[in-house]
């Protein structure tokens, strides 16, 4: 993280992750609240020994820590003063319904993540997240689990929205960047990334089930921005509102239509042209398995004259079975046992205890920083 702004991203993007009925209610007073304190923690521990403890967990861990010395140490970092002022004059005020309303929406939610197994994964440092450094190019796979997806989801989205950030700039290699199952996640701003990153060579690929997802975890807007602001779109079958939109997307076509008038002494055949769906919503809806319909965008050096399509793919079975038996599974980088995970967790909240500690003992010994001291 380069400044504060990166600090509020992050504890936005983390904390609707964790709460996505805050999607819906951005501006609200306990939604925006959370994420200011949030922010502030993160951006003292960025700040903190030039970034040593800023990881998720020590975030997590020192949010725990007791209001009087909490907010002590946090005044010692100017930049996040304008932040954490509305708490502490609502602790010093005796406002505390509002201030437990306040941190404990924060605190709440942020608890779901502390785990020792989270924690070990969460506080190493064995790589950088600029993937298309040229001098460092690298592939970074993230996984989530289905039986704890919202929770792996707001990490996972956390980790890709800084991903983003690095990758997003002049310079870099050409890129790609894919989300399976992209609703599982919240990225803050992802139209905005869709409609940069072309220009720094970086390719974004969404994959959704069906509209209705993206409605539900971002919102009617959030998920008609992000539909109608993509270039290309490849789909099977989808039924519905999905299918509708999709039909309208690809247009419609002249199409030539016979009638047929027949009665007791002769028959009349009539012929006319009318402009009709291409791919009609039912037609969508019952395509077969391998078969797709999209529509993809072209660029002024390559030329596209039918941009719409409807096809199916004929993959070769054998070779794929063939190539799949063929897979060596992936080699272990180290070997984590139980007591290694304790150890680290145990560690992170060591870390916090010495830090609150080493910079009380500041604030007592030094007359120049006994005015930020808060003693209720």
């Amino acid at each position: 993280m380069f400044d504060i702004t990166d600090a509020s991203e992050s504890a936005r993007t983390i904390l609707m992750g964790l709460n996505r009925e805050w999607v819906r209610r951005q501006g609200d007073f306990f939604v925006e609240s959370p994420i200011n304190f949030v922010t502030a923690v993160i951006w003292y521990l960025r700040r903190y020994r030039n970034g040593e403890f800023c990881t998720l967990p020590h975030v997590i861990e020192l949010m725990q820590v007791e209001y009087d010395t909490l907010f002590s140490v946090l005044r010692l970092e100017k930049e996040i003063e304008v932040l954490i002022n509305p708490f502490i004059n609502a602790y010093l005020n005796d406002a505390m319904e509002q201030l437990e309303g306040q941190i404990a929406a924060a605190k709440i939610a942020m608890a779901r993540l502390a785990s020792p197994q989270l924690y070990y994964v969460l506080s190493g440092t064995d790589f950088t997240l600029d993937i298309n450094n040229p001098e460092a190019p690298k592939i970074v796979c993230m996984g989530n689990n289905p039986q704890k997806q919202q929770v792996y989801g707001a990490v996972l989205s956390l980790y890709v929205s800084r991903l983003i950030k690095l990758v997003n700039r002049k310079g870099g290699l050409k890129s790609s960047l894919i989300f399976d199952e992209f609703p599982t996640i919240y990225l803050n701003n992802m139209d905005g990334l869709i409609a940069t990153a072309r220009s720094n060579k970086v390719a974004t690929t969404l994959g959704v089930q069906d509209f209705s997802q993206l409605k539900k975890d971002y919102g009617r807007d959030g998920a008609d921005v992000i539909m109608n602001i993509t270039g290309n779109v490849i789909s099977g079958q989808v039924m519905g509102e999905t299918a509708k939109s999709l039909s309208e997307r690809i247009g419609r076509t002249m199409q030539e239509r016979s009638s047929f008038s027949i009665n007791r002494t002769d028959t009349s055949i009539s012929h006319s042209r009318q402009l009709e769906a291409a791919l009609p919503p039912s037609k969508i809806a019952s395509l077969s398995s391998g078969t797709f319909v999209g529509l993809v965008a072209d660029e002024p050096q390559q030329k596209i004259d039918y941009k719409a399509f409807h096809a199916e793919i004929i993959n070769d079975h054998t070779a794929l079975e063939r190539e799949i038996s063929a897979y060596l599974p992936l080699p272990e980088v180290r070997q984590v046992t139980p007591a290694m995970v304790e150890q680290n967790y145990l560690q992170v909240r060591q870390d916090i205890q010495d830090l609150v500690y080493s910079e009380m003992e500041r604030l007592i010994n030094d007359p120049a920083l006994a005015t930020l001291r808060v003693n209720k």
